[in-house]
This record gives structure tokens, sequence and C-alpha cells, in this order.
């Protein structure tokens, strides 16, 4: 029996009718704002199906992000772990520098299909920020974007690159001062704006629609990887992985090839280490609970509040993961690891130099697991999802790493 053929009709069944992936998922929100999320969810499921929306999106795609992206061989690389070879989808080279403005657009068109003025949503690495600044940009929209103080100070080239798209940044001043504060603060400003506003989160989870819109618009990754790849090889990869802080450029490397003979890693960061506090490696050491309108695995107490996270890569420090991932965990579809800290610069500094690309630190995460797997293994190949790329991070990297000679001096 074919284990994989269970999912042949995946996309029928998950989410349900009430937005939930299993046992995770659904929408827990302040009765003022169901209306706002109702109106997010029947403008999607009448428009998703659409010739004239499918077809303007793939032409936005083409046209303005440059897709497709890539799939590259680090030829390099692999011979230095051996035979196992090492491929990345290079959503580093996707406009704007990641794979964020695959749902941004996507969420851009659906706002200006609602008569919507303005998109609001938070921000962690900034990445999502740029990519939505974008899309407000391209479509004549207003745009505000909530990002925690301490991630503003970490960031400073996409505060930069957002104000020049003309958003406003507005910094989160309360508790960790981080990306789960900024969601806070967005759910807070779209309560008194959603008729005129939309709320495009940055990731896939939130209430439904979210879970599953930003899925569907990511998904874009893992359809042209799937299809790149073969072309490539004649054969599907032995893996794929990506890393995982809410879950979206994972969800759309990792759903296309539910269906296939893979095996699917999503990495998550272990930050200093095991304990609370040291990290945001959920699927490793959460609970099942509810955080910002929606059920899945949280790092939280007792009493069922979010404990405070940390990751070298502002973009996955969140206490929570996308539901889609833990009903994936449950169904024992994917697999979730963890590197480090050391471990993702490690591999940020190895890209470098021995491939002349310089990752983002999000993705470092998940190159450090494709290293890891190529290591294991004598033969074979991981594809790895290079979700974004480095600009933003070199300030700080130099800082704090220089230029990577402690690795190169072992």
């Amino acid at each position: 029996m074919n284990k994989y053929r269970d999912f042949d009709n995946y996309f029928k069944e998950f989410p349900n009718e009430k937005g939930y992936f299993g046992e995770y998922g659904g929408s827990f929100l302040p009765p003022e704002l169901i209306p706002a999320f109702e109106e997010a969810k029947n403008s999607y499921e009448a428009i998703c199906q659409s010739a004239q929306f499918i077809n303007e999106l793939r032409r936005i795609r083409k046209d303005f992000q440059g897709r497709p992206t890539p799939v590259y061989h680090c030829e390099r690389l692999s011979k230095l772990f051996g035979n196992c070879q090492i491929y990345l989808k290079r959503e580093d080279l996707n406009h704007t520098g990641a794979h964020k403005l695959n749902h941004c657009m996507g969420e851009g068109l659906l706002a200006k299909y609602m008569g919507k003025k303005k998109l609001i949503a938070e921000t962690g690495a900034g990445q999502h920020g740029v990519a939505l600044a974008t899309a407000a940009a391209y479509f004549g929209m207003e745009c505000d974007i909530y990002m925690g103080e301490v991630d503003i100070e970490k960031q400073k080239p996409n505060v930069i690159r957002m104000k020049m798209l003309g958003a406003n940044v507005i910094p989160v001043t309360h508790g960790l001062k981080t990306l789960k504060e900024a969601v806070d603060a967005a759910f807070e400003a779209y309560m008194n704006e959603y008729d005129d506003a939309i709320y495009c989160i940055g990731s896939a989870l939130g209430p439904h629609p979210f879970p599953m819109m930003v899925r569907d618009f990511q998904a874009v990754i893992g359809h042209e990887a799937r299809d790149q790849f073969l072309e490539m090889t004649g054969h599907f990869p032995d893996a794929i992985t990506a890393c995982v802080g809410g879950g979206s450029n994972s969800l759309g490397m990792f759903t296309p090839f539910l269906a296939d003979p893979v095996e699917i890693y999503g990495i998550e960061p272990l930050g200093r280490g095991s304990n609370v506090g040291d990290h945001a490696a959920t699927m490793q050491f959460g609970t099942k609970g509810r955080l910002h309108g929606f059920e899945s695995y949280l790092l939280q107490d007792e009493n069922g509040e979010p404990l405070p996270v940390y990751s070298i890569a502002s973009g996955l420090d969140y206490p929570g993961v996308g539901p889609e991932h833990a009903h994936l965990r449950d169904l024992g579809r994917v697999h979730y690891e963890t590197a480090s800290d050391e471990e993702a610069m490690e591999a940020f500094f190895l890209l470098c130099r021995y491939e002349g690309i310089i990752p983002a630190i999000e993705s470092s995460h998940a190159l450090a697991y494709a290293i890891r797997y190529a290591k294991e293994h004598k033969s074979g190949s991981i594809l790895c999802c290079l979700s974004g790329r480095g600009d933003k991070d070199i300030d700080y990297v130099y800082e704090n790493y220089g230029c990577g000679e402690k690795f190169f001096n072992k």
C-alpha cells in the first residue's frame, strides 16, 4: 500500500468549513471582528476559483515578482559533505527578497476586490512588512505595519525599505517588543478600522480563513519546485525541508509534495537551548492551546499564557505555529526538527563561502538541517526552501559574528 495516497484528496478535506485542520485552527474572535473575517472568507471563496483573479495573480507573479524562482544545485557545498546533493528553491530571488510577497500580492488583490483602502499587518524580521508595503504601493493603498522595538533596531534596513515604499511603521513598545506583541497591536488596530482595511496576516496562522489563504498563495513555491526538480533530475528529491516559525514558506513548499514519495522536514529554532525563553521550538516543547484567534501548538504556561520566546532569527520568534503544521505532525506526514543559533549561523557562512549566496538567518535554519541530512546520508538529495536573502541581516551578523572566521578556524 502506498502511504502517500492518503493525501490525494487532502485539499478537499482540509480545512473543513469551520476552518479546522483536524483538531487545529478555527476562528475565535471578539464579536466585533466576526463580520470582518466572514467578509474576507466569503470574498476569498468567491474569487479563488475565478479565472480573472487567477490570471491576474499569475500575471503579477511573472511580470512583477519575477517568478518562477529557480531551483539551484549547491555543487560545491554538497561535495564538502559527501555524495548527498543539496538543492535550493531560491525564494531569495523573489522580488523584495523573500517568499512573503507571494501571499502579500494575493492579499492585496483580494483587498482590491473587496474595495478596501488600507492594508494592516505585523512584521518580525521585516520581510512581511516590506512585501506588504510593496503590495500597497502596487495597488495604491495605505499601509500600516506594526513592529516590535527590538526588531526595529535589529532589522533597520527593512524598516527603511518599508518607509521608502510609503508604509507607516508603528513601533510596539510593550512586552518583549517582538513578533507576538506586534501581532497583538495589529489585531487591536484592525478592530477599529476593518470597514476600510484588511488585516494581512504574515504567516499561515490566525483565524480562518487566513491559514488556508496564505497556504494557497504560498503553494506556488512547492508547485514550481516540484516541476523544476523533476525536469532537472528526472525524479523527486529524497527529502525537502524549510524553516518553520508561523509556517508560511514551509507550507508553501510542503503541501504540493504531500502525495509524493518524499520525506518532509520542518525546522524550528532551538535558539540558545531548551530552557524556557531560550528558543521558539513550538513543536518540540509546546502544548495545544489558543492564541490570536486560532488553536494550535503553543509555548504556554500552566495558565495558557504565552511563554517568552527567542530566536536569532526575528521571523521565527513566535510562541505558536500554524494549525496545519500541527495537523501534519499528528498525521505523521511531516517531521519536525530543530536547529540552534550556532548551527544556523554556521550554515549561513558556509553558503556564503561555498556558493556565493547570503541567506536570511531564518532560511539558514532549514539549510542547517539540509547540511545535517547530507552528512548523515551517503547518497540521495535534499531540496531546501531558501525562503529569503540575508541583506536585512548583514549589519547584525557582522556586529555579532564578524565574517564568520570562527566557523572556518576550528
